[in-house]
């Protein structure tokens, strides 16, 4: 399974964000330094996720981010769809009209199981777990 880098990024940034909570609101740069991801990256990322309504942004001086949502309500299933990377391990499970073999394929089965652990385990781990 591959896990974007704008994911890997994300769940950092609000891990971060969440460690950092009362120092609120925080300066992208902080976060950039602190989890070594490069600032022009992180700020689009950050303003993917203020879309997506899990952080808020404050502008000035001490301006900065914050988490909208409880760091116990954002579980990682979350976090990849909200960036743009939802667990698909095969086409075929998802729209089995994309594949001839579908009806009969010995391996379907196996790949279901698969996505459905992996997909328990994104929507049972917050990032709350990840700071504890």
């Amino acid at each position: 399974m591959y896990i974007p880098m704008q994911v890997d990024y994300g769940v950092r940034a609000l891990v971060d964000l969440a460690k950092n909570q009362s120092m609120s609101p925080i300066k992208a740069s902080e976060i950039a330094n602190r989890q070594n991801i490069p600032q022009p990256y992180l700020s689009k990322l950050l303003v993917t996720l203020q879309q997506k309504g899990l952080t808020k942004s404050e502008t000035g001086p001490n301006g900065g981010h914050s988490l909208v949502a409880k760091p116990d309500e954002i579980n990682l299933n979350m976090i990849m769809n909200h960036l743009g990377s939802p667990l698909n391990l095969l086409e075929c499970i998802k729209a089995p009209d994309t594949c001839k073999k579908t009806s009969c394929c010995e391996q379907r089965p196996v790949w279901q199981k698969v996505e459905k652990a992996v997909s328990d385990v994104l929507n049972s781990t917050t990032i709350s777990d990840l700071i504890n």
